[in-house]
Protein backbone atom coordinates (compact mmCIF):
# COMPACT_ATOMS: atom_id res chain seq x y z
CA UNK A 1 0.00 0.00 0.00
CA UNK A 2 2.55 2.25 0.71
CA UNK A 3 3.59 2.19 -3.08
CA UNK A 4 0.04 3.33 -3.83
CA UNK A 5 0.30 5.92 -1.89
CA UNK A 6 3.38 7.73 -3.19
CA UNK A 7 1.44 6.83 -6.52
CA UNK A 8 -1.26 9.07 -5.73
CA UNK A 9 0.51 11.55 -3.94
CA UNK A 10 2.42 11.97 -6.89
CA UNK A 11 -0.52 12.20 -9.62
CA UNK A 12 -2.05 14.78 -7.13
CA UNK A 13 0.67 16.68 -6.94
CA UNK A 14 1.02 16.93 -11.43
CA UNK A 15 -2.99 17.86 -10.54
CA UNK A 16 -1.73 20.65 -8.12
CA UNK A 17 0.94 22.04 -10.72
CA UNK A 18 -1.73 21.87 -13.46
CA UNK A 19 -3.78 24.14 -10.94
CA UNK A 20 -6.72 22.08 -11.00
CA UNK A 21 -9.93 22.82 -8.53
CA UNK A 22 -10.01 19.73 -6.76
CA UNK A 23 -9.15 16.11 -6.78
CA UNK A 24 -11.49 13.40 -7.15
CA UNK A 25 -10.43 9.87 -6.19
CA UNK A 26 -12.52 6.96 -7.34
CA UNK A 27 -11.06 4.43 -5.13
CA UNK A 28 -12.01 2.83 -1.91
CA UNK A 29 -8.41 1.57 -1.02
CA UNK A 30 -6.80 4.89 -1.45
CA UNK A 31 -9.58 6.79 0.72
CA UNK A 32 -7.92 4.49 3.74
CA UNK A 33 -5.32 7.46 2.83
CA UNK A 34 -7.12 10.63 2.05
CA UNK A 35 -6.20 12.20 4.74
CA UNK A 36 -2.45 11.66 4.73
CA UNK A 37 -2.57 12.72 0.99
CA UNK A 38 -4.97 15.99 1.91
CA UNK A 39 -2.56 17.13 4.22
CA UNK A 40 0.33 17.67 1.94
CA UNK A 41 -1.61 18.65 -0.67
CA UNK A 42 -2.78 22.22 -1.30
CA UNK A 43 -5.91 21.31 -3.57
CA UNK A 44 -9.20 19.39 -1.89
CA UNK A 45 -8.83 15.58 -2.42
CA UNK A 46 -12.53 15.15 -2.13
CA UNK A 47 -13.67 12.90 0.31
CA UNK A 48 -15.24 9.88 -1.24
CA UNK A 49 -16.61 8.69 2.29
CA UNK A 50 -17.94 11.82 2.78
CA UNK A 51 -20.33 11.81 -0.41
CA UNK A 52 -21.22 8.14 0.30
CA UNK A 53 -22.43 9.01 4.06
CA UNK A 54 -24.42 12.23 2.66
CA UNK A 55 -26.27 10.31 -0.01
CA UNK A 56 -27.16 7.51 2.63
CA UNK A 57 -28.72 10.30 5.17
CA UNK A 58 -30.66 11.43 2.72
CA UNK A 59 -32.05 7.96 1.55
CA UNK A 60 -32.21 5.65 4.68
CA UNK A 61 -32.62 6.56 8.13
CA UNK A 62 -30.48 6.04 10.75
CA UNK A 63 -30.01 2.27 12.48
CA UNK A 64 -31.25 1.10 8.58
CA UNK A 65 -28.67 -2.28 8.37
CA UNK A 66 -26.40 -1.56 5.31
CA UNK A 67 -24.62 -4.34 3.39
CA UNK A 68 -21.01 -4.21 2.57
CA UNK A 69 -19.10 -5.51 -0.82
CA UNK A 70 -15.18 -4.38 -0.19
CA UNK A 71 -11.88 -6.07 -0.42
CA UNK A 72 -10.31 -7.76 1.94
CA UNK A 73 -8.39 -4.84 2.25
CA UNK A 74 -10.99 -2.00 2.66
CA UNK A 75 -13.34 -4.35 4.95
CA UNK A 76 -10.95 -4.72 7.41
CA UNK A 77 -8.93 -0.80 7.46
CA UNK A 78 -12.16 -0.01 9.19
CA UNK A 79 -13.13 2.80 7.04
CA UNK A 80 -16.56 2.33 6.57
CA UNK A 81 -16.88 2.00 10.33
CA UNK A 82 -15.32 5.16 10.62
CA UNK A 83 -18.01 6.70 8.42
CA UNK A 84 -21.40 4.90 9.25
CA UNK A 85 -20.64 2.65 12.61
CA UNK A 86 -21.86 4.79 15.17
CA UNK A 87 -25.58 5.14 13.01
CA UNK A 88 -25.61 1.86 10.89
CA UNK A 89 -25.93 -1.50 11.44
CA UNK A 90 -22.92 -2.91 9.23
CA UNK A 91 -23.25 -6.29 7.60
CA UNK A 92 -20.55 -7.79 5.39
CA UNK A 93 -20.56 -11.50 3.48
CA UNK A 94 -19.18 -14.51 5.19
CA UNK A 95 -15.85 -15.50 5.05
CA UNK A 96 -17.27 -18.09 1.79
CA UNK A 97 -19.07 -14.92 0.12
CA UNK A 98 -16.14 -12.78 0.55
CA UNK A 99 -13.74 -15.03 -0.89
CA UNK A 100 -16.27 -15.75 -4.66
CA UNK A 101 -16.53 -11.67 -3.87
CA UNK A 102 -12.58 -11.02 -4.23
CA UNK A 103 -12.26 -13.34 -6.99
CA UNK A 104 -15.18 -11.59 -9.08
CA UNK A 105 -13.08 -8.66 -8.72
CA UNK A 106 -9.72 -9.95 -9.00
CA UNK A 107 -9.27 -13.58 -10.43
CA UNK A 108 -9.15 -14.58 -13.84
CA UNK A 109 -11.89 -13.28 -16.06
CA UNK A 110 -12.50 -11.05 -12.93
CA UNK A 111 -13.62 -7.46 -12.98
CA UNK A 112 -10.35 -6.42 -12.70
CA UNK A 113 -9.11 -7.95 -15.88
CA UNK A 114 -12.42 -6.17 -17.76
CA UNK A 115 -14.88 -8.96 -17.65
CA UNK A 116 -18.13 -7.19 -16.61
CA UNK A 117 -20.59 -9.89 -17.62
CA UNK A 118 -23.20 -10.62 -15.10
CA UNK A 119 -22.63 -7.59 -12.80
CA UNK A 120 -26.11 -6.04 -13.83
CA UNK A 121 -27.72 -9.56 -12.81
CA UNK A 122 -26.03 -9.21 -9.29
CA UNK A 123 -27.69 -5.90 -9.21
CA UNK A 124 -30.88 -7.01 -10.47
CA UNK A 125 -31.17 -9.60 -7.82
CA UNK A 126 -30.73 -7.21 -5.12
CA UNK A 127 -33.31 -4.79 -6.46
CA UNK A 128 -35.93 -7.46 -6.64
CA UNK A 129 -35.16 -8.12 -3.14
CA UNK A 130 -35.99 -4.88 -2.60
CA UNK A 131 -32.14 -3.71 -1.59
CA UNK A 132 -30.94 -0.54 -3.14
CA UNK A 133 -27.55 -1.32 -4.93
CA UNK A 134 -25.92 2.54 -4.71
CA UNK A 135 -23.78 3.73 -7.86
CA UNK A 136 -20.63 5.08 -5.81
CA UNK A 137 -19.36 6.68 -9.47
CA UNK A 138 -22.78 8.55 -9.41
CA UNK A 139 -22.61 9.50 -6.02
CA UNK A 140 -18.97 11.27 -5.98
CA UNK A 141 -19.58 12.87 -9.17
CA UNK A 142 -22.82 14.28 -7.99
CA UNK A 143 -21.05 15.42 -4.86
CA UNK A 144 -18.09 16.76 -6.27
CA UNK A 145 -20.23 19.39 -8.33
CA UNK A 146 -21.82 20.66 -4.73
CA UNK A 147 -19.96 23.89 -3.40
CA UNK A 148 -20.49 21.93 0.12
CA UNK A 149 -18.70 18.84 -1.27
CA UNK A 150 -15.66 20.98 -1.33
CA UNK A 151 -12.84 19.46 0.64
CA UNK A 152 -11.52 21.98 3.17
CA UNK A 153 -8.30 24.40 2.73
CA UNK A 154 -5.11 22.76 3.91
CA UNK A 155 -3.35 23.64 7.04
CA UNK A 156 -1.51 27.05 7.03
CA UNK A 157 1.96 26.90 6.10
CA UNK A 158 4.66 29.15 7.40
CA UNK A 159 7.60 29.60 4.47
CA UNK A 160 10.75 31.08 6.64
CA UNK A 161 13.35 32.98 4.57
CA UNK A 162 16.02 31.96 6.70
CA UNK A 163 20.05 32.64 7.19
CA UNK A 164 19.71 36.35 8.12
CA UNK A 165 21.03 35.62 10.07
CA UNK A 166 21.17 31.66 10.57
CA UNK A 167 20.92 31.85 14.30
CA UNK A 168 18.65 34.20 14.93
CA UNK A 169 16.44 31.67 12.42
CA UNK A 170 17.07 28.97 14.89
CA UNK A 171 15.77 31.04 17.50
CA UNK A 172 12.36 32.24 15.37
CA UNK A 173 11.25 28.95 15.09
CA UNK A 174 11.60 27.84 18.52
CA UNK A 175 9.56 31.09 19.56
CA UNK A 176 7.14 30.10 17.12
CA UNK A 177 7.30 26.57 18.79
CA UNK A 178 7.26 28.15 22.21
CA UNK A 179 4.05 30.59 21.90
CA UNK A 180 2.13 27.55 19.56
CA UNK A 181 -0.68 26.62 21.92
CA UNK A 182 -0.32 22.21 21.41
CA UNK A 183 -1.32 19.37 22.79
CA UNK A 184 0.57 17.49 20.34
CA UNK A 185 2.98 17.76 17.59
CA UNK A 186 -0.11 17.59 14.83
CA UNK A 187 -1.05 20.99 16.43
CA UNK A 188 2.25 22.47 15.68
CA UNK A 189 2.60 24.91 12.87
CA UNK A 190 3.86 23.77 9.44
CA UNK A 191 6.81 25.93 8.59
CA UNK A 192 9.23 25.82 5.43
CA UNK A 193 12.62 27.20 6.07
CA UNK A 194 14.96 28.15 2.86
CA UNK A 195 17.99 28.59 5.10
CA UNK A 196 19.97 30.68 2.72
CA UNK A 197 23.00 32.35 4.65
CA UNK A 198 24.08 33.73 1.16
CA UNK A 199 21.84 36.11 0.80
CA UNK A 200 24.38 39.66 0.73
CA UNK A 201 24.41 41.47 3.43
CA UNK A 202 21.75 43.90 4.11
CA UNK A 203 23.59 46.58 6.19
CA UNK A 204 27.13 46.64 4.12
CA UNK A 205 24.34 46.98 1.13
CA UNK A 206 22.44 50.65 2.97
CA UNK A 207 25.49 51.53 4.36
CA UNK A 208 28.44 50.99 1.63
CA UNK A 209 26.33 50.27 -1.28
CA UNK A 210 28.27 46.65 -1.50
CA UNK A 211 25.88 43.95 -3.14
CA UNK A 212 21.78 44.59 -3.64
CA UNK A 213 20.73 41.49 -1.34
CA UNK A 214 17.02 42.22 -3.02
CA UNK A 215 17.45 39.58 -5.94
CA UNK A 216 18.15 36.37 -3.49
CA UNK A 217 15.65 37.43 -0.56
CA UNK A 218 12.61 37.69 -3.90
CA UNK A 219 14.02 34.48 -5.20
CA UNK A 220 13.80 32.81 -1.55
CA UNK A 221 10.53 33.87 -0.89
CA UNK A 222 9.21 32.49 -4.35
CA UNK A 223 10.96 29.15 -3.83
CA UNK A 224 8.79 29.36 -0.45
CA UNK A 225 5.90 30.54 -2.59
CA UNK A 226 6.22 27.63 -4.63
CA UNK A 227 6.58 25.16 -1.61
CA UNK A 228 3.17 26.14 -0.52
CA UNK A 229 3.60 28.66 2.02
CA UNK A 230 0.66 30.37 2.99
CA UNK A 231 2.76 33.68 4.31
CA UNK A 232 5.97 34.33 4.96
CA UNK A 233 8.49 35.53 7.93
CA UNK A 234 11.77 37.45 7.46
CA UNK A 235 13.30 37.39 11.01
CA UNK A 236 16.11 40.19 10.27
CA UNK A 237 15.18 43.63 11.02
CA UNK A 238 17.34 45.43 8.56
CA UNK A 239 16.00 43.08 5.30
CA UNK A 240 12.76 44.71 6.20
CA UNK A 241 14.30 47.80 4.58
CA UNK A 242 13.56 46.11 0.93
CA UNK A 243 10.49 44.09 1.84
CA UNK A 244 8.25 46.86 -0.44
CA UNK A 245 9.84 46.53 -3.11
CA UNK A 246 9.31 42.61 -2.91
CA UNK A 247 6.17 42.17 -1.77
CA UNK A 248 3.82 43.54 -4.54
CA UNK A 249 5.40 40.81 -6.88
CA UNK A 250 4.53 37.92 -4.65
CA UNK A 251 1.20 36.56 -3.81
CA UNK A 252 1.71 35.36 -0.69
CA UNK A 253 2.08 38.09 2.11
CA UNK A 254 4.90 38.97 3.95
CA UNK A 255 4.47 39.56 7.75
CA UNK A 256 5.90 43.10 8.90
CA UNK A 257 7.89 42.27 11.28
CA UNK A 258 8.36 46.12 12.25
CA UNK A 259 4.53 47.03 11.67
CA UNK A 260 3.61 44.61 14.08
CA UNK A 261 6.64 45.48 16.89
CA UNK A 262 5.15 48.62 16.73
CA UNK A 263 1.84 48.01 16.98
CA UNK A 264 2.59 45.91 20.25
CA UNK A 265 4.00 48.48 22.09
CA UNK A 266 1.29 50.67 21.28
CA UNK A 267 -1.11 48.09 22.66
CA UNK A 268 0.54 47.49 25.14
CA UNK A 269 2.28 50.25 26.99
CA UNK A 270 0.30 53.54 25.06
CA UNK A 271 1.61 55.80 21.94
CA UNK A 272 3.04 58.36 24.53
CA UNK A 273 5.95 56.40 25.47
CA UNK A 274 9.73 56.90 24.09
CA UNK A 275 10.85 54.33 22.60
CA UNK A 276 14.77 53.67 22.08
CA UNK A 277 15.73 51.80 19.34
CA UNK A 278 18.64 48.74 18.97
CA UNK A 279 19.54 48.01 15.66
CA UNK A 280 21.56 48.05 12.94
CA UNK A 281 22.83 51.05 11.45
CA UNK A 282 21.33 50.00 8.08
CA UNK A 283 18.40 49.48 9.42
CA UNK A 284 18.84 52.96 11.46
CA UNK A 285 19.83 54.21 8.12
CA UNK A 286 16.99 52.90 6.48
CA UNK A 287 14.08 54.46 8.65
CA UNK A 288 11.80 51.92 8.27
CA UNK A 289 11.37 51.72 11.87
CA UNK A 290 11.00 55.74 12.25
CA UNK A 291 8.43 55.29 9.49
CA UNK A 292 6.08 52.67 11.46
CA UNK A 293 6.74 54.55 14.37
CA UNK A 294 5.50 57.42 13.10
CA UNK A 295 1.87 56.08 11.63
CA UNK A 296 1.57 54.93 15.01
CA UNK A 297 2.39 58.22 17.07
CA UNK A 298 5.83 56.79 18.80
CA UNK A 299 8.76 58.58 18.95
CA UNK A 300 11.74 56.65 18.40
CA UNK A 301 15.49 57.78 19.43
CA UNK A 302 18.69 55.78 18.48
CA UNK A 303 21.92 56.04 20.14
CA UNK A 304 24.66 58.30 19.81
CA UNK A 305 27.41 57.99 17.52
CA UNK A 306 29.49 56.39 20.02
CA UNK A 307 27.02 54.20 21.20
CA UNK A 308 25.66 52.92 18.12
CA UNK A 309 29.24 51.89 17.22
CA UNK A 310 29.07 49.53 20.56
CA UNK A 311 25.82 48.30 19.27
CA UNK A 312 27.42 47.41 15.69
CA UNK A 313 30.54 45.94 17.62
CA UNK A 314 28.65 43.82 19.71
CA UNK A 315 26.56 42.44 16.71
CA UNK A 316 29.81 42.20 13.92
CA UNK A 317 32.44 42.31 16.09
CA UNK A 318 35.31 39.38 16.91
CA UNK A 319 33.58 38.44 20.03
CA UNK A 320 29.78 39.40 19.13
CA UNK A 321 26.59 37.82 18.53
CA UNK A 322 27.18 36.63 14.66
CA UNK A 323 30.39 35.33 16.08
CA UNK A 324 28.43 33.07 18.48
CA UNK A 325 29.16 34.42 21.32
CA UNK A 326 26.14 35.75 23.63
CA UNK A 327 28.00 36.61 26.68
CA UNK A 328 31.09 38.55 27.65
CA UNK A 329 32.21 41.45 25.79
CA UNK A 330 29.10 41.69 23.57
CA UNK A 331 26.51 41.83 25.95
CA UNK A 332 28.52 44.74 28.02
CA UNK A 333 28.83 46.27 25.27
CA UNK A 334 24.58 46.02 24.29
CA UNK A 335 23.90 47.09 27.82
CA UNK A 336 26.46 50.14 27.70
CA UNK A 337 24.39 51.21 24.80
CA UNK A 338 21.19 50.35 26.23
CA UNK A 339 21.54 52.18 29.53
CA UNK A 340 22.52 55.20 27.72
CA UNK A 341 19.17 55.28 25.82
CA UNK A 342 17.83 55.06 29.20
CA UNK A 343 19.68 58.05 30.26
CA UNK A 344 18.03 59.50 27.13
CA UNK A 345 14.40 58.83 28.46
CA UNK A 346 13.49 55.67 27.11
CA UNK A 347 10.77 53.59 28.43
CA UNK A 348 10.51 50.74 26.18
CA UNK A 349 13.56 49.07 23.69
CA UNK A 350 12.92 47.87 21.11
CA UNK A 351 15.82 44.70 20.20
CA UNK A 352 15.97 46.03 16.66
CA UNK A 353 18.18 43.07 15.43
CA UNK A 354 17.48 39.71 15.59
CA UNK A 355 20.58 38.42 16.86
CA UNK A 356 19.94 40.53 20.25
CA UNK A 357 17.55 38.64 21.70
CA UNK A 358 20.32 36.07 22.09
CA UNK A 359 21.46 37.77 24.22
CA UNK A 360 18.64 40.17 26.10
CA UNK A 361 15.47 38.67 26.34
CA UNK A 362 11.96 39.77 25.53
CA UNK A 363 11.02 41.12 29.01
CA UNK A 364 8.27 43.67 30.61
CA UNK A 365 10.57 44.87 33.67
CA UNK A 366 14.23 44.92 33.10
CA UNK A 367 16.86 47.14 35.05
CA UNK A 368 19.88 48.52 33.43
CA UNK A 369 21.51 50.09 36.33
CA UNK A 370 19.21 52.81 38.22
CA UNK A 371 16.37 52.09 35.16
CA UNK A 372 13.21 50.03 34.62
CA UNK A 373 12.66 49.44 31.14
CA UNK A 374 11.00 46.89 29.15
CA UNK A 375 12.59 44.99 26.16
CA UNK A 376 10.64 44.22 23.25
CA UNK A 377 12.06 41.00 21.26
CA UNK A 378 10.72 41.69 17.45
CA UNK A 379 11.41 37.89 17.06
CA UNK A 380 8.83 37.08 19.67
CA UNK A 381 6.57 39.28 18.32
CA UNK A 382 6.70 37.92 15.05
CA UNK A 383 6.12 34.76 16.12
CA UNK A 384 2.71 35.38 18.04
CA UNK A 385 1.65 37.14 15.03
CA UNK A 386 2.21 34.07 12.47
CA UNK A 387 0.90 32.13 15.27
CA UNK A 388 -2.38 34.05 14.80
CA UNK A 389 -2.66 33.94 11.39
CA UNK A 390 -2.48 30.09 11.54
CA UNK A 391 -4.96 30.13 13.61
CA UNK A 392 -7.49 32.53 11.78
CA UNK A 393 -6.47 30.73 8.29
CA UNK A 394 -6.70 27.16 9.55
CA UNK A 395 -9.73 24.63 9.25
CA UNK A 396 -10.00 21.83 11.77
CA UNK A 397 -11.31 18.78 10.06
CA UNK A 398 -14.04 16.81 11.17
CA UNK A 399 -13.00 13.92 13.37
CA UNK A 400 -14.74 10.44 12.50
Amino acid sequence: MTSRKFYVFQVCQTFEASEVNAVLLPCFASHTFREEIQEEIGIPVLDMMAALRMHVDHVAERGTTLGIMASDYVRHSGLFERYFGTDFKLVYPNDNEQSRLMGAMYGVNGIKDGFLDGGHLICGDLQRRGVRALDINEIYAAFATLEKGQSTRPPFKLGIVGGVGPAATVDFMGKVVAHTPAGRDQEHLKMVVEQNPQIPDRTANLLYDETDPTMAMYATCKRLESAGANAIAIPCNTAHAFVERIQTHLSVPIVNMLTETVEAIVQRYGAGKTVGLLATSGTIKSQVYHEAARRAGLQIITPGVDYQVLVMESIYGDHGIKAGFTEGICKDQLLIAAEHLCELGADVLILGCTELPLVLEHSESYMIKNHEVALVDPTTILALKCIELARENTVKPISR
